[in-house]
């Protein structure tokens, strides 16, 4: 058996790019090139040479290559970015690392809301293309955060009068009527990741203002009923929790001039034993009807933490295993 034919290639850093800006500071990135791809690594003055096999070295060409496009933006590298740019550039996906880390979702409080795995400008160029878009995934994957920044974006630029975000109340392990206070305080925990998000793209000071004038809507699920919504972004986040009627109900309020995002774990349910997911069996009851999109995102799409798309990982395995030894 012969030995792999070696390859080699040099990519040439523009001079307009400071070197710094593709090997990161102290090398931080230089050292993430080094530990993540299959080619030997090397740099001389302005140039970085790959040694290895011809598809090793292919795709340290792309790496460098992207990185270069991203960095011409004037959008700064950071350790993150090249990692998912190592991890893109291996996907046979036909678009382009750079296309994802650089589309702008929305600007707000000095930074810039963007997708950062290819499956997240997937699943945002779905809510662009359609009326109803559901969200499946893990945690820290990105799902409520992109939905919530695409719904500040359209009402920013007018296409729709109100943002409604709702989730429906199940308690996982306690019940609303042990909770202290009003039913407002009672249900505020359920809803506090929404006001979270929101806070992170609306000035502070606009909020209440937005609340107020019902611009902006927060509500338990059950608030849905018997209301049509029309010219609004509406959100349901924790949709796992919602029982098969609930779900029915929950997209048959969809009005003129709307648009619906689902969102929800369907491996994180807090429903009662024996009661169905609505998310669990709504792909089978709407996949295929025109103008509904499933977006699926993993563990590879976690963009919390690093440790938390591992700690996603690891849980996934053990599950899976544990349902192959039932």
């Amino acid at each position: 058996m012969s030995e792999p034919r070696a390859a080699y290639r040099r990519i040439a850093v523009p001079a307009s790019i400071p070197m710094v800006t593709i090997v990161g500071p102290r090398d931080e990135f230089l050292r993430i090139l080094e530990r993540e791809l299959d080619a030997d690594v090397h740099v001389r003055g302005n140039e970085i040479s790959l040694d290895g096999t011809p598809e090793a070295v292919t795709h340290g060409a792309e790496v460098l290559t992207e990185m270069i496009t991203v960095a011409r933006t004037g959008q700064g590298l950071t350790g993150d970015a090249v990692q998912r740019i190592v991890s893109m550039a291996s996907e046979p996906a036909g678009v382009q690392p750079s296309e994802v880390l650089t589309q702008n979702i929305l600007s707000s409080r000095g930074r810039t809301i963007r997708p950062k795995t290819l499956n997240q400008k997937r699943y945002v160029d779905a809510i662009d293309a359609h009326t109803v878009v559901f969200g499946i995934g893990p945690a820290g994957t990105g799902k409520t955060y992109l939905a919530m920044a695409k719904a500040v974006q359209a009402l920013q630029a007018k296409e729709v009068n109100r943002i409604i975000l709702t989730r429906p109340a199940i308690e996982a392990g306690e019940r609303l009527g042990f909770l202290p206070g009003t039913l407002n305080d009672k249900i505020d925990p359920y809803l506090r990741p929404l006001y979270d998000a929101l806070h992170d793209m609306v000035d502070a000071e606009s909020v209440p203002k937005l609340l107020t004038a019902g611009t902006i809507e927060v509500a338990p699920l059950a608030y849905m009923r018997g209301r049509t919504l029309n010219d609004a972004f509406i959100i349901l986040d924790e949709a796992q929790n919602t029982s098969m009627e609930q779900m029915k109900m929950f997209l048959t309020r969809l009005g003129f001039n709307s648009k619906m995002v689902v969102t929800g774990d369907v491996t994180q349910v807090d429903l009662p034993g024996g009661m169905r997911s609505g998310l669990r069996e709504v792909p089978g009851i709407l996949d295929g009807v025109h103008d509904i999109a499933f977006c699926q995102l993993t563990n590879r799409d976690v963009v919390r933490h690093q440790l938390v798309g591992r700690i996603v990982a690891a849980y996934d395995r053990f599950e899976s295993t544990s349902m192959g030894r039932r």
